[in-house]
């Protein structure tokens, strides 16, 4: 747009430039030209519009004062459009200040976006901030940033700040000892008891940020939601976390059920509200209810203190090995030798120190050559923390060995 010195810009001619440019029929191109000005380009070259009608046709030529041409397309030359702004004197600084007279004042795309882009920046800071604090979130926060998640959550920047504020707030408080409900804990730090309901942004971003501060697995589905709050103290279900156990004794209802040999389900309630006093100096631990049922039936009220998680780690497991643990207990642990059970015992052991019991690369060895070739070994491989070599031996092998095929050889440990 031309200023002349002293003067700024010239004035329109409304009436004129809206009976001319302003007609529905040559929408498009005033569309048009406002985009160019928004990105920017200049205001040059033709534009072409594909099957126009033939209203279209004739606002084009009363626009340029002649006919535009005949063929399928529609062309105009944007500087004949200029030329006759600026000629008439209906647009004197010609077709930018035109178009910004038509449609209001024109915001340039790439600032904008450079804006936008340093408000998605700021957002992050709360998580930012709380990384700095508590280091084992870091790699989180990375990921959180690139991953898209937020965006996709909030759809704004302003959105995104508040969300991750409200994250931040609550993972500061976390893990909640002792545990407490999470509606309650919601209420007290968020002032609404739904804020962490399911479904929920806020509940989405914080889970993925409890993962990272607890080492609690991936997986997904109502249960395993509920362990996840509960890794980190948070209670949605005191009832549907059970662990089992075998021969523990510390309460009325373990003793007497130890006196009879037989399995006891504990609940996550019962482990927080009251859990057993610690009398055992050693408690094993295994993967499969096959071999808590399989020492029950052999060994009765006889056998060693054995626990079964029957799987990945339930909170209600985690709690029981944990108060076993900080009450004196050496822990002991087996499970199957495949991939997935490497990755259940490298889940346990970030939670809770423990001790291999028969759960080496040696004894897997041995496991895999005594009998016939058991099933092959499938999956993504894993770590093996307690035992570098066992995964290499898994790997070698190439052979699962479960709990149950060496079941004789833990039995015979537990009396």
């Amino acid at each position: 747009m031309e200023l002349r010195a002293g003067t700024g810009p010239a004035p329109v001619d409304a009436v004129r430039l809206h009976r001319l440019l302003g007609v529905p029929e040559l929408a498009w191109l005033v569309e048009r030209m406002r985009r160019r000005l928004a990105a920017e380009q200049p205001l040059t070259g033709a534009v072409t519009l594909s099957r126009p009608t033939p209203d279209q046709r004739r606002a084009a030529e009363r626009l340029l004062g002649r006919a535009p041409g005949d063929g399928s397309s529609l062309t105009v030359r944007v500087e004949a459009v200029d030329a006759v702004l600026r000629r008439s004197g209906i647009s004197p600084d010609g077709l930018a200040a035109a178009i910004t007279a038509l449609t209001g004042p024109v915001t340039l795309l790439g600032p904008a976006r450079r804006a936008e882009e340093d408000a998605w920046q700021e957002a992050f800071a709360p998580i930012d901030e709380l990384a700095e604090e508590r280091p084992a979130l870091k790699a989180w926060a990375v990921r959180l940033r690139g991953d898209g998640l937020v965006r996709r959550l909030t759809g704004t920047a302003a959105a995104a700040r508040l969300l991750l504020s409200h994250s931040a707030t609550v993972l500061r408080a976390l893990p909640a000892d002792p545990a407490v409900s999470l509606p309650a804990f919601a209420a007290r730090v968020l002032d609404s008891s739904h804020a962490l309901d399911d479904g929920t942004a806020l509940a989405t971003v914080t889970l993925s940020g409890i993962r990272a501060l607890t080492g609690f697995p991936d997986g997904a589905g109502a249960q395993w939601r509920r362990d996840a709050w509960a890794s980190a103290g948070l209670l949605r279900d005191e009832l549907s976390s059970t662990v089992l156990a075998l021969n523990l004794r510390g309460t009325p209802a373990l003793d007497w059920m130890a006196e009879t040999g037989e399995p006891a389900v504990l609940t996550l309630r019962q482990l927080i509200r009251r859990p057993p006093a610690p009398t055992a100096e050693a408690v094993h631990v295994c993967e499969n209810p096959a071999v808590l049922a399989a020492a029950a039936d052999t060994h009765g009220r006889d056998c060693s203190p054995l626990v079964c998680l029957q799987g990945q780690p339930s909170a209600a497991a985690l709690a029981l090995l944990h108060h076993l643990h900080q009450g004196g207990a050496r822990l002991h642990y087996h499970g199957d030798f495949d991939w997935g059970g490497l990755r259940i015992a490298s889940v346990l052991l970030r939670r809770v120190p423990w001790h291999p019991w028969r759960f080496t690369a040696a004894e897997y060895r041995a496991a895999a050559l005594r009998g016939p070739a058991g099933p092959p070994l499938t999956g993504r491989p894993a770590e093996a923390p307690w035992d570098p070599e066992l995964s290499a031996a898994l790997t070698e092998l190439g052979i699962r060995v479960e709990e149950e095929t060496v079941l004789d050889q833990l039995l015979s440990d537990l009396v």
